[in-house]
């Protein structure tokens, strides 16, 4: 519950307004999941397998039991079928992964929890989880999608949802083309690592549960453990008023929390585990690897007559989940012909799931290198290449765009950036020892939207109260529907109240996909219409949101844990657009790699409050920034076990790494896209910002480096 007190006055939408949940967090108020205590509290530590295929054939657990202080110990030999089967939350389940890790010996991934020890304290816990002595039989793994016994399918075949886009004739359009690019990208396996690590505390009072989780959907999470567990979902209650992070790692129900609560029903004590973060690389999820290979023609005047786009990605061997991105690398500019492909390859380690931006970020790197490749081929200055073709409709469907800011982006950025002071040819300016070059890439998003159920009630006094079981990831949602309550129902900020995170309040949907303000700042403003179409104070209203062109069953679903996020209207193309322009400065000697300046402009309709959303650019920008240069989860392809799950190796940015950055906002008044005209920003930041880097490498040292994350020795080829 944050109230929002720091702030006096109605507040209007559109205004810079500091967050108001901010001294909560700042004083150490704020209560996330894993800062809740309970009386009689014990504490969990996980075992994980050391192979990533074969089975468990025996456990020493001796030296466990005889600790002091150790209460329980559950391994397969101890869950079993004690722990139900769920289905992955993108195939209509509940979880991140269908896979029951306890239910058997037999291992599909390294990291897979073999066992669970709960004792009276966590050093104990840690201590015994260690002790145990497991022998396996293993076999040998399929590591990765380069593997050669790694099998792939069409994803149309996998997916009856996705479709291979199709126009014309690709072959013979590439062969009339004046210039041509066939080129292959990779990204490769990336990890989340928010700072808030997942954790569960579990605790029963009878026969009913509470969990205290972070988890970016609350009612998946209940209604799957409820099948998990063989109880009623109005049973379990999951509370998580803060996350500390989680960019998509804290995808639905995890595989650990089941075993916490069977280990808390089994103590009577309440049971709280924090996963390692060594351990979080394969309990949680992570970006898979991609590979493409993008064909692109055009005359010598630099249209575009054919795009080719065929990509491969990968999940594991129990779960189909892969994030189709050639739907937004082929509708991005005009073109005559269109073919694209994607595949999915099946390999023994854990499911992986969204991570911010989950597809525009890996095809729209391998788009817009390409982009500026042909750029090169063409003598062409590469964001005149992207103006010629230009366009207000999907050349596959011929869907029109409901608005089309991406050139005045690019406008904006060049102009804030100096873009005109870039030289074409590569390897012409060297400045102290370090080549300096300039890159851009476009940034492109389909807005998301979803159903949500909202409560507002207003007192005697005029105080008002918003209710709904969203979650607060750092995106500033309390502040949000703190803003527009004040400025709809004509209530002083500080007078409002806003509740989030919590199964007992009305049910909302998934924290993902930008869909957030999208979908709550619509279904709180009909409800703040509704309220006050009521008599006299106290009023009350619960009102389920339903976007306009949903299907009628999606509130239903919603209730019962299930959701999907719509793209709407479906008869056009509702996209948020942006572009970056970087400088980077390359080591002649060394190639060390860096980045001074980097402008990003973005359209994104209507911005409710440009402190939190330039805070959202800021954010994805340097994550941007980090994805081109320096993150990669290193995978040993004879064991399939990643070699860096610490962030000693993992590398993430620093200050010393992220110099100046400029965001501008770009005016989308977008009155097609939903009554609000919001289309969500949380993902758009990151979007082309590794291929913008790619590019100027190139432009700094001649050097074409397609696949990331960019190594110095790389610059020096």
């Amino acid at each position: 519950m944050t109230d929002a007190s720091t702030t006096s006055g109605i507040a209007r939408v559109g205004e810079p307004l500091r967050r108001v949940d901010g001294p909560e967090k700042v004083c150490g108020l704020a209560e996330f999941p894993g800062d809740v205590s309970l009386p009689g509290m014990t504490y969990a530590a996980l075992a994980v397998s050391a192979i990533a295929r074969g089975r468990v054939t025996s456990i020493m657990r001796d030296d466990a039991v005889s600790m002091p202080g150790v209460l329980l110990i559950l391994t397969h030999e101890d869950v079993g079928d004690a722990i139900g089967p769920v289905g992955h939350l993108m195939e209509g389940g509940y979880a991140n992964s269908s896979w029951r890790p306890l239910a058997s010996p037999e291992i599909r991934y390294a990291g897979q929890i073999v066992a669970m020890v709960v004792a009276v304290s966590q050093e104990i816990a840690v201590a015994a989880a260690a002790s145990l002595r497991f022998s396996y039989a293993g076999q040998s793994p399929v590591a990765s999608l380069r593997d050669p016994r790694c099998e792939t399918a069409r994803l149309a075949d996998v997916s009856a949802e996705h479709h291979d886009r199709r126009k014309g004739d690709l072959e013979a359009a590439l062969g009339s083309a004046a210039a041509q690019i066939d080129a292959h990208y990779s990204t490769p396996i990336q990890h989340h690592n928010p700072i808030e690590l997942p954790s569960t505390i579990c605790h029963w009072e009878g026969d009913r549960l509470t969990v205290y989780e972070p988890t970016r959907y609350l009612g998946a999470a209940q209604h799957g453990l409820a099948a998990q567990l063989g109880i009623a979902p109005a049973q379990v209650r999951v509370v998580s008023r803060f996350i500390g992070g989680h960019f998509g790692s804290k995808l639905a129900l995890s595989q650990h929390t089941a075993i916490c609560a069977l280990a808390a029903r089994r103590l009577h004590r309440p049971v709280r585990l924090e996963v390692s973060r060594r351990d979080q690389f394969t309990v949680a999820n992570h970006r898979t690897e991609t590979e493409h290979r993008v064909r692109l023609g055009a005359t010598s005047e630099g249209r575009l007559v054919g795009v080719g786009h065929e990509a491969a990605t990968v999940s594991s061997r129990f779960d189909d989940f892969a994030m189709e991105g050639t739907d937004v690398s082929t509708a991005l500019y005009a073109a005559g012909a269109v073919t694209a492909e994607e595949r999915i390859g099946r390999v023994d380690r854990n499911t992986p799931g969204p991570m911010r931006a989950p597809p525009e970020v890996p095809f729209l790197f391998a788009l817009e290198s390409a982009m500026d490749e042909l750029a090169h081929a063409l003598e062409m200055d590469p964001l005149e290449l992207r103006r010629r073709n230009d366009t207000a409709v999907d050349p596959v469907t011929g869907k029109a765009f409901t608005t089309r800011p991406l050139m005045r982006c690019f406008d904006a950025a060049a102009a804030a950036f100096g873009w005109s002071d870039r030289r074409a040819e590569p390897r012409t300016t060297l400045r102290d020892g370090w080549w300096v070059g300039y890159g851009c890439a476009a940034a492109a998003r389909p807005v998301k939207i979803g159903p949500a159920s909202i409560r507002v009630v207003q007192d005697v006094d005029g105080k008002v109260r918003v209710e709904t079981a969203h979650h607060e990831i750092g995106n500033g949602l309390y502040t949000l529907l703190a803003t527009i309550a004040s400025e709809r129902l004509s209530v002083p900020l500080d007078r409002v109240t806003v509740v989030l995170g919590d199964t007992a309040l009305p049910p909302a949907g998934i924290s993902g996909g930008s869909s957030t303000t999208t979908s709550l700042a619509n279904a709180l403003a009909k409800a703040c219409a509704g309220l006050l179409r009521k008599p006299e104070r106290p009023r009350e209203i619960s009102l389920d949101y339903l976007p306009a062109g949903a299907k009628p069953d999606a509130i239903s679903a919603l209730r019962t844990g299930h959701i999907k996020l719509l793209t709407l209207p479906e008869s056009k193309l509702a996209w948020a657009f942006g572009a970056h322009m970087v400088e980077v400065r390359v080591h002649a000697a060394s190639g060390e790699v860096r980045v001074p300046r980097h402008v990003g402009a973005f359209a994104a309709g209507r911005v409710l409050n440009p402190i939190s959303a330039r805070s959202q650019y800021l954010g994805g920008m340097a994550w941007g920034l980090s994805s081109a240069l320096l993150e990669k989860t290193e995978v040993d392809p004879r064991t399939g076990v990643y070699l860096n799950r610490d962030l000693a190796e993992y590398l993430v940015p620093t200050s010393a790494d992220v110099a100046e950055q400029t965001v501008i906002m770009v005016d989308d008044a977008d009155a097609t896209v939903n009554a609000e005209m919001v289309k969500g920003l949380g993902e758009l930041g990151i979007i082309g910002v590794a291929a913008a880097v790619a590019n100027a490498v190139f432009n700094a040292t001649g050097a074409r480096l397609r696949n990331l994350p960019i190594r110095a020795e790389e610059t020096l080829n």
